[in-house]
């Protein structure tokens, strides 16, 4: 969980970088953003998107004076929080008002009435924690396919994993498919994408990173980063996009961070832009 405040326009657009996670982004601030997916530009405001949004590269948020919590929640839990399932959004953009109505008006107006960054945490881990009781969890056996391959970093065969258990490799994918939004493959793509991109951003060599990560050589590599960001290993390490995740600042040196971790709904963030309550 991170928060925004973004004082003067993002210029050039922020690109999207694409990431195994579902991202609630809760918008309270006097503007709002726009969405740009290469077709139309769309109004930001609060939104979902589900894993894997913007592969390709061609996504970019636009907006000045923005103010926004944002989250990103495992596919496993983000069908109890959003009431829908990851699935539904196919990797893509909606707005949260077609999920939650008015509701999603009412967080926006609560968010923008909290005095302080660890209020508006407070108020969103209160949020989700409330809308996950309500609801069921994902089928036990998807959400532990999912996390084998988050825990092998996308590293585990598909057929390993429809071994272990203990169904056909049509079975995994249509459960699977089903649950998360996207067939296994995809996501031990994904998974494998994001573990190396961050790796670059954390410093270590192209040549290590696809050694250790399963990629047949550098090459190799190279074309799975531009697949998934349409830029080179050697440029997508300064989007901006990526200093969200915690790996980007791995100190306490982050200018002016507003940072909760928590680790229920997914992966921590840390945000990149001045962010004062």
């Amino acid at each position: 969980m991170a928060g925004f405040r973004v004082p003067g326009p993002l210029v050039g657009g922020l690109r999207v970088v694409p990431h195994p996670a579902v991202m609630l982004v809760l918008e309270f601030g006097a503007s709002t953003s726009t969405v740009d997916d290469g077709a139309e530009r769309r109004p930001g405001g609060c939104l979902v998107a589900g894993p894997g949004f913007g592969s390709g590269g061609g996504v970019r948020a636009w907006g000045e004076r923005v103010e926004c919590v944002q989250v990103r929640l495992s596919p496993v839990v983000a069908g109890a929080v959003l009431g829908a399932s990851p699935a539904d959004l196919a990797g893509a953009m909606v707005s949260l008002d077609d999920l939650w109505g008015r509701e999603a008006a009412r967080i926006r107006e609560q968010l923008s009435e909290l005095p302080s960054w660890q209020d508006r945490f407070a108020f969103t881990d209160a949020l989700i924690a409330r809308r996950c009781e309500a609801r069921s969890p994902v089928d036990p056996a998807v959400a532990w396919a999912w996390n084998r391959i988050v825990a092998s970093r996308g590293l585990v065969r598909v057929n390993h994993l429809a071994a272990e258990l203990g169904w056909s490799r049509k079975r995994l994918w249509s459960r699977f498919h089903a649950y998360i939004g996207m067939p296994p493959k995809r996501a031990t793509k994904l998974v494998r994408f994001d573990h190396a991109v961050h790796r670059m951003l954390a410093g270590e060599s192209t040549a290590r990173v696809a050694a250790d990560g399963g990629y047949c050589d550098q090459s190799h590599l190279h074309r799975d980063v531009m697949a998934f960001t349409s830029a080179t290993p050697a440029t997508v390490v300064n989007e901006p996009f990526l200093t969200v995740d915690d790996r980007a600042w791995p100190s306490a040196e982050a200018p002016n961070a507003q940072h909760r971790p928590d680790h229920s709904v997914g992966r921590s963030l840390r945000g990149s832009a001045p962010a004062s309550a």
